[in-house]
C-alpha cells in the first residue's frame, strides 16, 4: 500500500494523522468566470446559483451519475476529430489554462512515495 505524506511547516505527517487547525477558515467567493450557457461573466455564489436556476440547470460533482449512458462507440478516427474540433475552439488562453491543469494534474497524481 502506497503512504501519502504532507508538509506542514517543515514537518511531514502522514496523510490523515494531520494535526487538525484550530483556527477558523472562510471560504473565498467564486473567481468570475464565463458562463458556458450563454457566455455572460458570473462573479458571485449567489450569480452562480440563480444563473443555474434561472437556465434550468445542476451543479454535479465530478462522479458519474448512476444511471448515465454508455458512450457511443466512436471510431478512433471521430474521436481525433472530435479533441481537434474541441480545441481549435479554444481561445489562446483557455488553451494555455487546460495543459497547465492537464500537466499540474499529472505532476501531482503520478509523484511515488
Amino acid at each position: 500500500m502506497r503512504r501519502r505524506y504532507i508538509q506542514i511547516d517543515g514537518v511531514l505527517y502522514e496523510k490523515g494523522q494531520e494535526p487538525v487547525s484550530e483556527g477558523v477558515y472562510f471560504v473565498p467567493d467564486i473567481k468570475p468566470y464565463k458562463s458556458m450557457i450563454d457566455g455572460s461573466i458570473i462573479s458571485s455564489r449567489s450569480q452562480h446559483r440563480e444563473h443555474l436556476k434561472a437556465n434550468g440547470c445542476v451543479e454535479v460533482g465530478n462522479d458519474l451519475p448512476k444511471t448515465q449512458k454508455p458512450l457511443p462507440d466512436v471510431s478512433p478516427q471521430k474521436r481525433k476529430e472530435l479533441i481537434a474540433a474541441q480545441v481549435y475552439a479554444m481561445s489562446h488562453d483557455e488553451f494555455k489554462k487546460a495543459i497547465k491543469r492537464d500537466v499540474d494534474f499529472v505532476k501531482w497524481n503520478s509523484r511515488t512515495s
